[in-house]
């Protein structure tokens, strides 16, 4: 708190404040606080204006009572005025400077802030659900290769829009990669894949973003606990050409391999 009669620890207050102030204006919660920090610093402004004059007279009253460090006290008085000088001429840049705050304060005072507009939203598209038999070769490459070619095998299946449209009207839209306590997530560029060895089956993800829903909508199951491995990676493995979608397959298998395993071209 000021003392207002103790200059060294109004100083110091100051000061602390003043290093407080500098952090605190890092980051802003609300924007339209800034109008009424502007504010706050004009007048600080001016009154460190008032300070720097004040100082100067100091140096000048004094002027007489002075020396240097070895003693020559005409020495010390030439110090004397030329700091009085500064300080005068920091005051009138300061002056100069309250001008430019105020004309800035007035016309953040003109300013109306509105809330930011929403952000994307990103979701996880399942792209392809392999098990049992299915899932063998898909867990020997991971094996015997590493992760990222498991999903440049499985990329396969994606088939761009065709795969996020059937995985938005079948449901298959998650938060996060649907992962249970004993699956492993694996990432590589824009896919995640899921893996249980134990169970043998697998599963391939892709990152899907799409805009903030005015209403929030129903998320799909969320299960945390999952092994997290990344890759900085991206997947580049050749696309086959896209069949038609037909009848829709087991609640388990994404429309893309129920049209492969009718169209015979599903063999692993």
């Amino acid at each position: 708190m000021p003392t207002y009669e103790n200059p060294v620890t109004d100083a110091a207050e100051a000061y602390e404040a003043l290093r407080g102030l500098a952090h605190a204006t890092r980051d802003w919660d609300e924007p339209a606080d800034t109008y009424r920090v502007i504010g706050e610093v004009v007048a600080g402004i001016r009154c460190l204006g008032q300070v720097l004059d004040q100082l100067a007279g100091v140096h000048l009253r004094h002027q007489d009572g002075v020396s240097t460090d070895d003693g020559n006290r005409a020495t010390g008085a030439v110090a004397a005025l030329s700091a009085a000088d500064g300080f005068h001429q920091a005051a009138v840049l300061l002056d100069q400077a309250h001008d430019q705050l105020s004309a800035a304060f007035v016309q953040s005072g003109k300013i109306v802030w509105h809330p930011q507009p929403a952000a994307d939203v990103e979701r996880w598209i399942s792209v392809v659900f392999l098990q049992g038999d299915e899932a063998d070769r898909p867990l020997r490459i991971l094996g015997e290769l590493g992760h990222v070619d498991a999903v440049d095998f499985l990329a396969q299946w994606d088939y761009g829009d065709e795969t996020t449209d059937a995985a938005m009207e079948n449901g298959y839209v998650y938060d996060e990669p649907p992962a249970g306590p004993y699956d492993k997530v694996m990432h590589s560029g824009d896919y995640a894949l899921v893996v249980n060895a134990q169970f043998g089956h697998v599963s391939l993800l892709r990152r899907h973003t799409v805009p903030e829903p005015e209403e929030a909508e129903t998320p799909g199951p969320v299960q945390d606990g999952p092994e997290l491995l990344v890759s900085y990676s991206s997947p580049n493995a050749p696309k086959p050409a896209v069949a038609p979608r037909q009848a829709q397959g087991p609640w388990f298998e994404p429309a893309a391999i129920t049209t492969l395993k009718q169209s015979g071209r599903l063999s692993l």
